[in-house]
């Protein structure tokens, strides 16, 4: 049979699109191969970034921004201590005035547990705790130079303190992976952690400490974390006003913890008591008697008026019975 041009060429066609669509029967292992590359993975956050990954680390964050920093001028006394109060022995001024115009929020979250001394707890609680996710980037708070980054188990888990050009530490609790490493410099605004739930903690979270020269002042009398904001440029440190915060707005440093922290009162607890009832004692009486005339036991009238069962009665005497 002959065949004519046109129906040469749809035989052709048909044949190359066959051919085509059995070797795409091939495809999904090679797609597969490469599709696993571009796949973002899980990454375990509580395991610590090495140190020379860092900087590719930072550039996935800022990229096109050169990670590296001049050597920032901090004092370095007590510089190798590895407590996060170095200065136990230090001479400290009563006043200081101190420069936090130049700032950064250590993280965008609201503050959910305010400093101070927590009732349910039994211990002061040094900082603020700030919302923030697992995975979150934390911030330095002003220019300075890394003093410790460590891991403590039954305290603040992973954390990093940096020491500040304006003699101000701060620290950073409850981290689940470094971005700096001991002495390294760094400026306001620069990410320094990721946040997490490590330590003592009760669900992911950033606690965050000022301090200077040991003393933990009140953060919220520096910053004014509802507007993102500090309160003024110059803080004054005073021994006797460090732990108290600052308030220049209605609105300010109100937060929700003040009644996520505050003791839960029974309907029992609030309701108001009502005056014991008191009677005497008449001749004859015997406690049993009188527990029994007013509905109550021996035992309670004891505990009530502080006597023994064995006390003896006077006539005229007067108990509590309720």
């Amino acid at each position: 049979m002959k065949l004519n041009p046109t129906t040469i060429l749809s035989l052709a066609i048909a044949a190359t699109i066959s051919f085509s669509a059995s070797a795409q029967y091939k495809l999904p292992e090679i797609h597969k191969k490469e599709q696993s590359g571009l796949i973002a993975g899980q990454v375990n956050t509580k395991r610590q970034i090495k140190a020379q990954g860092n900087a590719n680390y930072l550039n996935l964050i800022l990229p096109g921004q050169n990670t590296s920093i001049e050597d920032i001028d901090v004092n370095e006394s007590n510089w190798d201590s590895q407590s996060v109060n170095p200065y136990k022995d230090a001479n400290v001024p009563d006043k200081k005035v101190i420069d936090v115009s130049d700032f950064a929020m250590p993280c965008n979250g609201h503050v959910t547990s305010p400093y101070g001394y927590r009732a349910q707890f039994g211990r002061m609680h040094r900082g603020v705790d700030l919302k923030a996710s697992i995975g979150d980037t934390i911030y330095a708070a002003f220019d300075g130079k890394i003093r410790l980054t460590r891991f403590e188990k039954k305290g603040y888990g992973y954390y990093v303190v940096i020491r500040h050009s304006n003699e101000l530490e701060t620290i950073y609790g409850h981290l689940s992976r470094f971005l700096v490493k001991p002495n390294q410099s760094v400026k306001a605004g620069d990410p320094i952690a990721l946040s997490g739930n490590t330590g003592r903690s009760t669900g992911p979270h950033l606690h965050f400490e000022t301090r200077f020269m040991g003393y933990a002042i009140n953060p919220a009398a520096i910053f004014d974390f509802d507007n993102k904001t500090v309160h003024t440029d110059y803080y004054t440190f005073n021994k006797s006003t460090y732990q108290d915060a600052r308030d220049f707005s209605p609105n300010a440093n109100k937060t929700v913890a003040e009644h996520r922290t505050a003791p839960v009162k029974s309907k029992a607890a609030a309701a108001p008591q009502k005056a014991a009832k008191k009677v005497k004692v008449k001749k004859g009486d015997s406690l049993a008697s009188i527990a029994h005339r007013h509905g109550t036991t021996v035992d309670k009238l004891c505990r009530a008026n502080g006597i023994s069962k064995k006390a003896k009665l006077k006539a005229g005497q007067t108990l509590k019975v309720g």
